[in-house]
């Protein structure tokens, strides 16, 4: 409750740069975890070399902002793409110079891995917020995510019976997931449906500016349906992957830097998918203009 007043303001009112900033910090910190996490599967990670590299990815996100559309979203996939394949070799490179040969592929991979899993996601949040409607959308993303894990937890704690993976997050049932997807599917009518009024408030309160939000009414709401479940599969998905990655380092959280509720990486897990998913979505739409 703390936090998400923060949260929605820094996403929809600060600027591309202070975004970065932030998203840039609770990436490194995520990042940090999973580094962590690493060193239960007898890994030694480039902790050092691993939060450089992603932390300099940022300030290229920052420094870089573009000034249309297609600029900034043309600038962000060239920047992740030529990231993500060069960090491979870099940490290979540095795994050279390890003085267990032995240990340097798996924490090159694990390295690139970090960048690919958590960093991107995390960036693509913040070029979001630069597209056309892009406030609108990540205040419905924020809102879609929570809504489906709140209903999740309050549907599936009581009246789940059928375990969904027991093996990998022993609590999750399919009674909660079917619960999330209703929620999050709600979340998106609601929100399309009353765009015009939420955007007019938002831009009432100065929280958000003309070219993010939505001022006409959608024609169709079918898309907005397909699209809720698509990205409600991929946050309950991205959850499972973190509880496979804890679960296989034999914890129960990521960390404990967030009183109850575990680690940072706890918190960022559904978005880690959610997040590229709407990004490659309003990409495909910048690129049918």
């Amino acid at each position: 409750m703390v936090l998400i007043p923060v949260v929605l303001l820094l996403m929809l009112r600060a600027p591309v740069a202070v975004l970065a900033f932030v998203a840039g910090i609770v990436a490194l910190l995520a990042i940090r975890e999973l580094l962590q996490l690493s060193q239960a599967y007898n890994i030694r990670p480039f902790r050092a070399a691993t939060l450089i590299y992603c932390a300099a990815f940022f300030v290229l996100i920052a420094v870089f902002a573009g000034t249309t559309d297609a600029m900034a979203t043309a600038g962000f996939a060239y920047f992740a793409v030529a990231a993500a394949a060069l960090a491979p070799f870099l940490f290979l490179a540095l795994g050279m110079r390890s003085s267990e040969l032995a240990t340097g592929f798996p924490a090159a991979m694990v390295s690139s891995f970090s960048f690919v899993y958590i960093a991107v996601p995390m960036a693509s949040l913040v070029q979001l917020r630069e597209q056309w409607r892009g406030g609108f959308f990540l205040l419905y993303l924020l809102l879609l995510v929570w809504a489906g894990d709140i209903f999740a937890y309050f549907i599936g704690k009581p009246f789940g019976k059928h375990r969904m993976s027991p093996r990998v997050s022993p609590n999750k049932t399919w009674e909660g997931a079917l619960a999330s997807v209703v929620a999050s599917v709600g979340v998106g009518i609601l929100m399309f449906h009353y765009a015009v009024p939420i955007s007019t408030a938002l831009l009432r309160t100065h929280l958000i500016e003309q070219k993010d939000g939505i001022f006409n009414e959608p024609s169709s709401l079918v898309p907005v349906i397909v699209l809720s479940v698509v990205l409600n599969i991929a946050a309950q998905f991205g959850d499972l992957v973190e509880s496979l990655i804890k679960r296989g380092a034999g914890m129960k959280d990521s960390g404990a830097i967030l009183p109850g509720h575990g680690g940072m990486f706890d918190r960022i897990d559904a978005l880690l998918f959610a997040a590229p998913v709407l990004w490659c979505y309003m990409a495909w739409r910048v690129m049918m203009q």
